[in-house]
């Protein structure tokens, strides 16, 4: 039977009053969006054509020069590599990570103010430490994990001191600068 006597034959319960037969092309058969769809690469390149001679296309960025990265061989993950450049993402292995993660941590704690929050802090690194040694390697095993959990009381004690010197610092820096000249305002005149 063939596509059209089928289309037609498909009258049951109103169903050709529900689907009307509009947008259908009366020498062809074909509905219009089959026909737009049949068409649309030549207005593609129709539109394409008139953008070039407006100018759309002259002055672009990186124009008669080479694609930047382009290299002899193709590389499958240059999307990645490009993706953690730009983020500044750290793909370490974790034992590197706890390492990267232990000369950072005096820095942090020094940042903050609260001894609770010293604590929470220095309890979270202790955690990960734990983490990457019960955790077992996947794929190729990484360097061994040496950094040690840290005492949260030794830390909190050193931050505390580490904090007092600052602090007698800036005092000690205020003391010896000069005071600053008082600005006489414009209404107060020398008498």
């Amino acid at each position: 039977m063939p596509e059209e006597d089928r289309d037609d034959q498909f009258d049951v319960a109103g169903a050709t009053a529900a689907r009307p037969d509009r947008g259908r092309d009366e020498r062809t058969g074909r509905s219009a969006a089959a026909a737009r769809i049949a068409h649309q690469s030549s207005w593609v390149e129709q539109q394409l054509r008139v953008a070039m001679e407006r100018g759309d296309f002259d002055d672009l960025p990186g124009a008669g020069k080479p694609i930047e990265d382009l290299g002899v061989e193709h590389d499958p993950d240059w999307w990645v590599k490009k993706l953690v450049e730009r983020e500044q993402i750290a793909l370490l292995p974790p034992a590197l990570a706890i390492r990267k993660e232990d000369a950072e941590l005096d820095g942090r704690l020094d940042r903050i103010n609260v001894e609770s929050e010293v604590r929470r802090e220095v309890e979270e690194f202790n955690s990960h430490v734990r983490r990457a040694l019960y955790t077992p390697p996947v794929g190729p095993s990484g360097p061994p994990v040496i950094t040690r959990q840290r005492d949260v009381d030794a830390e909190v004690e050193a931050w505390r001191e580490r904090r007092t010197a600052r602090i007698e610092a800036q005092r000690a820096a205020r003391a010896a600068a000069p005071p600053e000249p008082t600005k006489r305002r414009w209404w107060r005149r020398a008498r």
